[in-house]
């Protein structure tokens, strides 16, 4: 694997100089080395296309979505550092960023997330007209919340929705028709787990959000964080409990949710004392959540 890399990159090199003296400025844009928030979108996005076709989806469609994911999140990454470049600079945790760092402009960033969008346009080609109408809205969240930071202490909120829609968009493409109300309970469920992971993330920044003025629930709970973080938890797995008897989901299902719950119960003992590495472990943690229960998913509907 790694003499098939060395191989692509001396040919990019000889036959695409420029691009490949660009490409580590790109690759810290996009998060390419980064690949947690790509794992936090793909396991529950994957886990309703398993859902809604009650077994394997068609291959076509897993690689859609799989590659849908991966340029969405990049094309978020890229929106959101646009949007962040005048205070980025100002927090330890994205100093080193690529347009803080004049590595990348804003206007390429702009430029590589319309194309990044663009790209995922062409895959939405492929599949039918009513997921099409729907992706709208998911371009709709992913380019308005990195700017949300700004006016409310919610902007978490806008992240879990736009994280949890392509939960809605794997329901039409599988089955040709608007999600069923089971479906909105699964893309509640995400919403709420994805505001309690997104806290602890916003829990490492909060000395400088506080200092610069950005807006968090981190900001917003205050003492109350880790007890908030607790209940939206908690009501994530009520949720999920809820849509697995609505599903008919079987026992490995249920195993899944039993293993993310030891899982949230490890987080919470890491964000005990809001230590900043603490909770980003806590965050990073969240990607063993959304597997195990892809996992259960995957063997309740398939075997």
């Amino acid at each position: 694997m790694n003499s098939l890399l060395t191989k692509s990159g001396l040919l990019c090199q000889r036959y695409f100089p420029r691009l490949h003296a660009r490409w580590p400025a790109f690759v810290l844009l996009t998060r390419l080395n980064k690949p947690i928030g790509t794992y936090l979108l793909l396991w529950p996005t994957l886990g309703a296309l398993w859902i809604a076709a009650d077994g394997w989806p068609d291959w076509h469609l897993i690689l859609i979505f799989a590659l849908g994911t991966w340029l969405m999140r990049s094309a978020g990454c890229c929106i959101n550092d646009f949007a962040d470049a005048h205070i980025d600079g100002d927090v330890a945790r994205t100093q080193q960023r690529a347009i803080v760092t004049g590595q990348v402009t804003r206007k390429e960033a702009m430029v590589c997330f319309i194309g990044l969008c663009l790209l995922a346009f062409v895959l939405l080609l492929f599949l039918n007209t009513l997921t099409l109408i729907m992706s709208l809205g998911a371009l709709l969240l992913t380019a308005v919340y990195p700017f949300m930071k700004r006016y409310t202490h919610l902007p978490q909120v806008v992240l879990g929705m736009a994280f949890s829609w392509g939960i809605l968009m794997a329901f039409t493409a599988q089955t040709g028709v608007l999600p069923p109300p089971e479906a909105w309970l699964l893309y509640v469920a995400n919403s709420l787990w994805t505001v309690a992971y997104d806290t602890q993330y916003a829990m490492v920044d909060r000395e400088y959000d506080l200092k610069i003025g950005v807006k968090s629930t981190a900001i917003l709970f205050g003492e109350a964080d880790k007890v908030m973080i607790g209940m939206l938890q908690a009501m994530f797995l009520l949720a999920l409990l809820l849509a697995g008897g609505q599903f008919g989901l079987s026992l490995p299902y249920y195993l899944g949710l039993l293993v993310a719950a030891a899982l949230l119960v490890y987080q919470q003992r890491l964000i005990r004392h809001r230590q900043a590495d603490a909770c980003f472990k806590a965050f990073l943690n969240n990607h063993w959540v959304g597997l195990a229960v892809f996992v259960g998913v995957v063997l309740s509907t398939s075997f």
